[in-house]
């Protein structure tokens, strides 16, 4: 009887369960200890999937000292107002997801919050950009950056509609970003929220061409 092989990662235990990412069965311990750590996971992989399914059923507030921009408080009518720029922010952090696969939710946080930094500045009345860390957060940050103006010039050949305050972004992103954290598990390669993004829009319409409608609670 042939012997059972160790899992590669710890070389002590039995792999057992077989890793899409590495091509080759690890052990269940290092499956759930480096999963979205050291382990880049494909959004496709079924213990991926269980483990967010169970994470999504057991959230974690986020503790108070771990919520950005703490001072901010969000007007309680600027989602609904501004819902489809908010939905809009949504589609354009996905497109630019389908460009680069290895778009992780960190990187996200981190474009959206130097984006918000920059609004923050602007509503102070002082220009001053600073952006991410990272050539894939710096050119998701490029992509916002686009989507903005484009909404922006877009609102402005429809002059019945309200013209788009600096501050509405702000808060749109404030809001965003800590959604976001919600639905991200906090590890380092996650993609949780991004998939949590993904799920808004039918796959049957593609992508590209569906109508953002990003359902917040």
């Amino acid at each position: 009887m042939p012997e059972k092989a160790i899992c590669p990662i710890c070389n002590k235990r039995r792999a057992e369960r077989y890793c899409p990412a590495k091509g080759e069965k690890i052990c269940a311990v290092d499956c759930g200890t480096e999963r979205e750590v050291t382990i880049d996971c494909p959004s496709d992989c079924a213990y991926l999937i269980a483990a967010h399914r169970w994470e999504g059923s057991h959230a974690k507030p986020v503790p108070e000292n771990g919520i950005l921009f703490p001072d901010v408080v969000l007007p309680p009518d600027v989602i609904q107002m501004r819902g489809a720029t908010l939905s809009g922010l949504g589609h354009a952090i996905l497109l630019y997801a389908m460009e680069q696969p290895s778009l992780t939710d960190t990187e996200v946080f981190a474009a959206t919050q130097a984006m918000a930094e920059t609004y923050r500045t602007l509503l102070s009345g002082i220009y001053y950009e600073k952006l991410p860390d990272g050539a894939v957060a710096a050119g998701l940050y490029a992509a916002i950056a686009k989507f903005i103006d484009e909404e922006k010039k877009r609102e402005a050949e429809h002059p019945q509609i309200p013209a788009l305050k600096n501050s509405e972004i702000f808060h749109l992103l404030v809001f965003l970003l800590r959604f976001g954290r919600l639905r991200s598990n906090g590890r380092p390669r996650t993609r949780s929220f991004i998939e949590f993004l993904r799920a808004q829009f039918p796959p049957e319409m593609g992508l590209a061409k569906e109508t953002p409608r990003i359902i917040m609670p």
